[in-house]
Parts: structure tokens; C-alpha cells; sequence
């Protein structure tokens, strides 16, 4: 078992297999599967935090939810979602945190009783098992938002350890005062869980993710799928912007680790970023 410090705080930060059909029982069991086999082995390597991606267990294409589809985007027919399966992994990687003493970070779906529609979620599981905490993702993309998700309304912090930490999820990672508000909140990291849909592109998003550790100077940790063609891997970025640990983008799935510490920058930029706030007219 880890031991904790509160002076580092190893953190693992995942690249794995994304499915997009939560239709389908076999494919949220291999994810749950798979998702387990890596938490298990960032903890003998030492994690005392474990973060995985958007979509780690799914993520749900629109047209396999969409009631009129494949054929037609509609809105989304959650019915069709396998949650007893679905739900049974997430309580396999709650129950693997407390025997492994480790913290976990699950994207996955928040599901709601309709007519009312899910939230796209963060799930921080804690070293004993327990749901510690719940972020839903606030910027949705134009599809999430008109056809499968409610909206988060607020930012979320959880303490690990002395490190506070903060959570963005998807489009998230795009909106500066997301960060911003972090910042207000006295986060040490920031850790944004992100899914490349498969699609190629994806190098402004790590631009991105290192614009906003050194802006804000705090830790980044990068969350993505295993996908060699996305032009983005999982990365843990210092509160200078620099890629202190990066997963070889080879589209295997596997974790790299990075060590958190007080980096004497990240108190002396927010104390310098509220004073010149204090300043500003109006």
C-alpha cells in the first residue's frame, strides 16, 4: 500500500482504451477490466493517486444513444444504456481503491431519473472506497449539450494528502476561468480528463493544458485515451508549463507517474496574481 506524505504526492495518470457503447455489457466489462488491471499496477509502482481519462469505462457515442439513430443525432435514449453492468465497474474500482489504499479519479456517467438527463462526471473515489466527491462537466461540447447532458454548475475540491485538487472534464480544458476559479480556490493541481473521440488534432489540447499550469501556476495532470493517432498523450505538466511526465503516444495503454510537490512558485504567483487583482480599477 502506498504510504502517504504530505510533502509529495505520486500521482499516475492513465492512457487507456475508450469504448463508445454502453449498450454493450461485454465492452463495459473489458474497460472496467482494464481500468482495474492499471489502477492495480500505479499502486505497486507506487501511486497514491490514480488518474484516469474521459470515457475510461465509456464513452457513449451520440448516435448509439440517440433514439432515433444510428441513422439520425436525437436526443439521447438512455434507457438503452446497460447501468446495472455499468455500475457494477465503478464499484469494482471503488472497491479496488480501499483494498489497494489508493485515490482514484472515474470519469463516467452520472445517471438521473428522466426526463431529467445525465451529467458527464468525474467520480473521486477515496482510499477507503468511498465516493468523495462528484464534478459534472460545465462547458459541453455543441452535441453534449443539445442531445445527451445537463450541465455542471460548479467547481469541485477534494484535499489528498494536504493537496487540494480541482477537476475538469471534456471541452473543460478550453475555458480559462475554469482555472481561474481554481485559482480563487487554492487548488495545488488541476486534474482535466479528456477524450480524443478517435478524432486527429488533438495537440492544441496539451497547448492548452500547459498555458494554464503556468498561467495559474499549479500542477496539470492530463488525462487521454491510448490513441496513437490523436496527436495528444496523458501528461502531468509543472506550475511552469513544463511536461514533466508524458505517456510515449504509441497507443498502448499503460500510466506514467509524477511526483507533486510545494513547488515555491505556486504561492508566490497567486499571491502575486491577488495583489494585481486588488489593483485592477473597478
Amino acid at each position: 500500500m502506498p504510504e502517504p506524505t504530505t510533502h509529495t504526492l505520486r500521482l499516475a495518470v492513465v492512457s487507456s482504451t475508450v469504448r463508445q457503447d454502453p449498450t454493450d455489457a461485454a465492452a463495459l466489462q473489458a474497460s472496467g477490466a482494464e481500468a482495474s488491471a492499471l489502477v492495480r499496477r500505479a499502486a505497486a509502482a507506487g501511486a497514491r493517486l490514480v488518474h484516469l481519462t474521459e470515457g475510461a469505462l465509456c464513452f457513449p457515442d451520440k448516435r448509439v444513444v440517440s433514439a432515433t439513430g444510428p441513422e439520425e443525432i436525437g436526443p439521447s435514449d438512455w434507457s438503452r444504456a446497460d447501468w446495472p453492468v455499468w455500475q457494477e465497474q465503478l464499484d469494482a474500482l471503488a472497491a479496488l481503491s480501499a483494498e489497494l489504499g489508493v485515490w482514484t479519479v472515474v470519469p463516467s456517467v452520472h445517471p438521473r431519473p428522466a426526463p431529467a438527463r445525465p451529467y458527464n462526471s468525474v467520480y473521486v473515489l477515496s482510499d477507503r472506497g468511498t465516493v468523495a466527491a462528484r464534478y459534472d462537466e460545465r462547458m459541453l461540447s455543441t452535441s453534449k449539450a443539445t442531445w445527451m447532458y445537463a450541465a455542471g454548475e460548479q467547481p469541485v475540491t477534494v484535499d489528498v494528502d494536504g493537496f487540494r485538487l480541482g477537476f475538469a472534464l471534456g471541452l473543460d480544458v478550453l475555458l480559462p476561468e475554469l482555472f481561474t476559479g481554481y485559482d480563487h480556490l487554492d487548488v495545488d493541481a488541476v486534474l482535466v480528463s479528456y477524450a480524443t473521440s478517435g478524432l486527429t488534432g488533438n495537440a492544441h489540447i496539451g497547448t492548452r493544458a500547459r498555458g494554464a499550469a503556468a498561467s495559474h501556476t499549479c500542477w496539470v495532470s492530463l488525462a487521454v485515451p491510448a490513441d496513437a493517432t490523436a496527436g495528444l498523450t496523458s501528461m502531468v505538466v509543472d506550475p511552469v508549463g513544463e511536461v514533466v511526465a508524458e505517456a510515449p503516444g504509441e497507443g498502448v495503454p499503460g500510466f506514467v507517474l509524477a511526483d507533486l510537490h510545494r513547488a515555491e512558485v505556486i504561492a508566490a504567483g497567486r499571491a502575486f496574481r491577488r495583489r494585481s487583482r486588488e489593483r485592477l480599477p473597478g
